[in-house]
């Protein structure tokens, strides 16, 4: 084995250790010498030789995904034609997602991995910069938006931070509840992501129950 192959085969473990450590304990509360020694590193600098600071390994642990799942979204975008509805946008939204994670196996780490990440502000921007920027995504978003109701700004700032949080943290359940060998609500992973497809059209096309001086009215 090259010196390239072993530096190559050092990441891709520290990126195994620290995905799987980070998603069963939270990010902040792992060190780098637990994640050296789990990906059987003697040297407890390793880490941060190969990827510098906690940021960036986020950064990397993310990328390492992404990519993957980009392609699923942008073959389901080249199926959507021009009569597309909310719930087509919003299908290209969740499927690619949880058609990775079925193809990841058991057990898979990485919806785990993105819902710690996300409960960390400094952290956060980290991963959003790596999905955010997608054209796929971007394409996706604007698609969505594009059939919405009629809604004020507020309403559509707090759906949006809904639909991240019930697509994150869904998922992460899931995968947990299937990593542990527990009950699930859905028997798979597709009928899992027709649920979140049901749930976040029916967001989305909720009600909006305007105030008056802070009293709800219909």
């Amino acid at each position: 084995m090259t010196t390239v192959d072993r530096a190559h085969a050092t990441r891709e473990a520290i990126l195994t250790a620290a995905e799987r450590l980070y998603a069963e304990h939270g990010v902040l509360a792992v060190s780098n010498r637990q994640i050296s020694e789990a990906a059987g590193q003697g040297n407890n600098t390793a880490v941060g030789y190969h990827f510098g600071t906690r940021a960036d390994l986020v950064r990397a642990i993310a990328r390492r995904h992404s990519a993957a799942v980009e392609e699923l979204r942008g073959r389901m975008l080249a199926e959507v034609g021009a009569c597309a509805d909310l719930r087509d946008w919003v299908r290209c939204l969740v499927h690619p997602s949880t058609e990775y994670l079925a193809a990841a196996g058991r057990p898979s780490w990485f919806a785990r991995f993105t819902a710690q990440v996300m409960t960390e502000p400094s952290l956060r921007l980290a991963v959003a910069e790596e999905t955010l920027s997608s054209p796929a995504l971007a394409r996706t978003v604007d698609g969505l938006s594009r059939c919405l109701p009629e809604l004020p700004a507020e309403v559509r700032a707090e759906r949006s931070a809904m639909t991240r949080q019930l697509l994150i943290h869904t998922m992460a359940e899931r995968e947990r509840a299937v990593a542990e060998g527990g009950d699930t609500p859905r028997a798979g992973w597709r009928e899992a992501a027709t649920g979140l497809t049901d749930a976040l059209v029916g967001l989305w096309l909720a009600p909006v129950t305007h105030t008056d001086e802070g009293e709800e009215r219909p």
